[in-house]
């Protein structure tokens, strides 16, 4: 008898810490936070300024998850008063492929995507 148990190799294998993971660092808020780190260090208010919809609350939070992932580093500023700039760690850095490589999947399957979508709720209406 065959073992159903083992994950064949072709076999797509979600564990429960690879699916924290994606949900903490593939959220819209973290892919924005994201997005603008990519291009600089920013600090707290900067990054509501660029990112209008997210909370402060929101915004606290995901900086804090992407900082306890590795993503995000807090980078103190000798200023008065002093001021906290966050920044992509190298690890942070490594996830722009896959991303990019998410976002290139989305842009060349949205037609198909919208298609369905469409279908599914005249069936549903």
């Amino acid at each position: 008898m065959r073992d159903t148990t083992a994950p064949r190799a072709a076999e797509l294998r979600i564990d429960a810490p690879h699916r924290e993971l994606l949900d903490q660092v593939l959220d819209k808020w973290s892919l924005s936070v994201l997005n603008e780190l990519c291009e600089r260090p920013c600090r707290f208010n900067e990054l509501r300024r660029a990112i209008p919809a997210v909370t402060q609350k929101s915004l606290t939070a995901t900086l804090r998850r992407l900082e306890r992932n590795g993503i995000v580093e807090r980078h103190v500023v000798a200023t008065r008063p002093v001021a906290v700039e966050y920044r992509i760690t190298p690890l942070g850095k490594t996830l722009r492929a896959p991303i990019d490589a998410l976002l290139d999947w989305a842009d060349a399957q949205m037609p198909r995507i919208e298609n369905a979508r469409r279908a599914f709720d005249a069936t549903v209406e």
